[in-house]
């Protein structure tokens, strides 16, 4: 994780606004088909965090939140669509915050590719970053 320090991000309306105080985990570049369809891009920019350190600022009632696979949802703005978080019900202590809802810098690069085998027939991934045809194992 990186040194704690307190982000902040919106949504493309500005309606939902959020504090995050804390750490990243491994920054990570989402190719599967769902974060593809998710985003409208060829991967979703996610930044794994503590949900603890993470608190809404304005727009809690615009949430919207769908289960994408059991166990999964994906929360976006109700007004813009912006997608802003997912988290995994075996999870709960963990939320995948969308990097490109942040609106203060964010000094980590992204460290890997994954579900690389899934990526957009039009998209070239020449970064020289790991790539892993799905998701790595946990790291002990």
């Amino acid at each position: 994780m990186t040194a704690p320090m307190v982000h902040r991000g919106s949504c493309l309306c500005g309606g939902v606004r959020y504090e995050y105080s804390g750490g990243f985990g491994p920054f990570t570049l989402c190719h599967c088909s769902q974060c593809r369809k998710a985003q409208g891009s060829a991967f979703a920019a996610v930044l794994p965090i503590q949900a603890q350190g993470f608190r809404l600022v304005a727009g809690e009632a615009l949430l919207k939140a769908y289960e994408s696979s059991p166990g999964k949802e994906r929360v976006f703005c109700g007004v813009c669509g912006s997608p802003l978080f997912s988290r995994l019900r075996a999870l709960p202590g963990v939320l995948r915050l969308r990097a490109g809802s942040l609106d203060t810098p964010v000094e980590q690069a992204p460290a890997m590719h994954i579900f690389a085998a899934s990526k957009a027939s039009w998209d070239t991934i020449a970064d020289g970053l790991p790539q892993h045809a799905e998701r790595p194992a946990p790291q002990q």
